[in-house]
């Protein structure tokens, strides 16, 4: 799946902080694979003001980001509630158009 830096890292922040083991594992393997690496914060020159992150034009790039099924229908089921308890956002709009529909 193609994700760029800001999808990545809304789509952290929507991750679910409860469930089975099962599902906390792939969580888990999810904020590793999503979370920026040493080399690209180097590359894309994150800066964290405070609460805002900043970065560079070069972030804005589509990376393929290996997700499996379970993975993605965990961000899925996450996306759906915020849809249906009316929480959704125009940063998770884009997020949501790539794992739900």
């Amino acid at each position: 799946m193609k994700l760029n830096l800001m999808e990545r890292l809304v789509v952290l922040q929507i991750l679910p902080q409860e469930g089975n083991f099962a599902t906390l594992k792939i969580v888990r393997k999810l904020q590793e694979t999503l979370s920026p690496s040493e080399e690209e914060f180097k590359e894309f020159e994150i800066v964290q003001d405070g609460e805002q992150v900043r970065w560079n034009p070069k972030g804005l790039e589509e990376r393929e980001v290996e997700l499996g099924d379970k993975a993605k229908e965990i961000v899925a089921e996450a996306l759906k509630k915020l849809d249906k308890d009316n929480k959704l956002t125009p940063q998770l709009m884009l997020v949501y158009e790539k794992f739900v529909v």
